[in-house]
């Protein structure tokens, strides 16, 4: 007796979405001819024009027609068809279309993309914050505030003697936000031996405070070189942190094995590496103890994957990058990776303002130091396409650092 023929979907529509509610994002949506919607985060902080042309002018019109099943296939497609391989902007939209694929193919089978990745590993997902303040009293502040929410990890930054600002960090009452609206990046001053002579006490103040249990984080944000990372990294073993991250620029990889050699810290890096070759050395050497590609960056949930199958080999986890400028799509997916990859550790979750949550409805939820995806089918996330319309772009950076002679830093 002959079986019926399998009848395949198609992709008939492929939409980017330029929004900005507070922050900026790009969001893909792939629809399909037998109705059903999946949604991609395509958000690049301060190139998000360049993703948003790259899915429109070059990746929209090769997915028309194809069979949104075959998620691997198309993902090497995009990826082997482009002479030009690798990059940001190249892998953040692959990433976006993956997610977006992954998103149709669980609404396709009704179940949420975890199972879908072999069902879950844990009940649940830790979580870390950040808390900042400009002098250590208000930082002690931050960081209970976030223990009152629940938080069982938070990463501590604080203001440094003699700079008037500092990257992740707000002087005032208000929130920080590092993304300024304007046409060109913001200019800081910065001084490393006054952050080396710095840092340690404040670390070792919030210790202090807060006792052995909670799990303290701590972001150098790519800025010592070599020998100054090994010297903080050697300050910083008895106030027992749970990572300290991004200690170098993160493209100079060899180095790792003169910070490894001096100190016990764990190191966190990899929030600007886009594919496994990029962490491959880190990786396969144990120079590292947590990689942090982010699922949107590093081309998708299928890209994720492979790098946390490299990684579990070598005992190495997975904390990926979450921060409030990759939409509430990308963290839904991290999510679903999550909660299926033995080796994943802790996420990152920064939180977004009201009114995000307002434009990107999502199933995930935050209780009690830790997230959960939920069980809605495919990601768990729809976006208001009427509300994210009255949100329209602004121009927004990141800013850039000098040394106090004016010379541009490393990082």
């Amino acid at each position: 007796m002959s079986r019926p023929a399998h009848k395949t979907d198609t992709i008939v529509a492929v939409d980017v979405l330029v929004t900005s509610p507070g922050r900026n994002f790009v969001a893909l949506k792939i629809t399909t001819e037998q109705g059903l919607v999946g949604w991609g985060d395509a958000t690049l902080n301060g190139r998000e024009l360049a993703v948003a042309s790259y899915l429109r002018d070059h990746v929209a019109p090769l997915l028309i027609g194809r069979d949104p099943a075959r998620i691997e296939d198309t993902w090497q497609y995009l990826y082997r068809g482009a002479y030009w391989r690798r990059g940001p902007v190249t892998m953040t939209s692959i990433g976006a279309v993956d997610l977006a694929l992954w998103d149709i193919k669980g609404k396709a089978t009704g179940q949420p993309v975890y199972q879908l990745l072999g069902g879950a590993v844990r009940d649940r997902i830790l979580t870390y914050t950040h808390a900042s303040g400009w002098e250590i009293p208000q930082l002690l502040d931050a960081v209970d505030e976030r223990r009152e929410q629940g938080f069982l990890a938070v990463r501590a930054q604080s203001g440094i003697p003699g700079l008037a600002t500092v990257y992740g960090v707000s002087s005032g009452e208000a929130g920080y936000e590092p993304a300024d609206r304007g046409a060109a990046p913001a200019v800081e001053v910065w001084d490393t031996d006054s952050y080396l002579r710095h840092a340690p006490r404040v670390l070792a103040a919030v210790r202090e405070h807060v006792g052995p249990e909670l799990k303290l984080l701590h972001d150098a944000h790519h800025r010592l070189t070599p020998g100054q990372a090994a010297r903080l990294g050697r300050a910083l073993e008895e106030v027992d942190l749970y990572w300290l991250e991004d200690v170098t620029p993160a493209e100079n990889q060899e180095v790792l094995r003169h910070i490894r050699h001096h100190t016990t810290v764990p190191l966190a890096i990899g929030e600007v590496f886009n594919t496994v070759w990029e962490c491959q050395t880190l990786i396969t050497e144990q120079l590292i103890d947590f990689v942090r590609t982010c699922v949107t960056h590093a081309g998708g949930i299928s890209h994720l994957r492979r790098i946390a199958a490299l990684a579990e080999v070598w005992q190495v986890r997975l904390g990926p990058h979450g921060p409030s400028d990759v939409s509430p799509v990308a963290l839904a997916a991290s999510l679903q990776v999550g909660l299926a990859t033995p080796n994943f550790a802790i996420q990152e979750y920064m939180g977004y303002e009201p009114v995000v949550h307002e434009v990107f409805r999502h199933a995930w939820s935050y209780a009690d130091g830790h997230l959960h995806p939920g069980d809605q089918p495919g990601l768990g996330v729809e976006v208001d396409e009427a509300l994210a319309a009255r949100f329209p772009y602004e121009p927004a950076y990141l800013p850039i650092a000098r040394r106090r002679d004016g010379s541009m830093t490393d990082w």
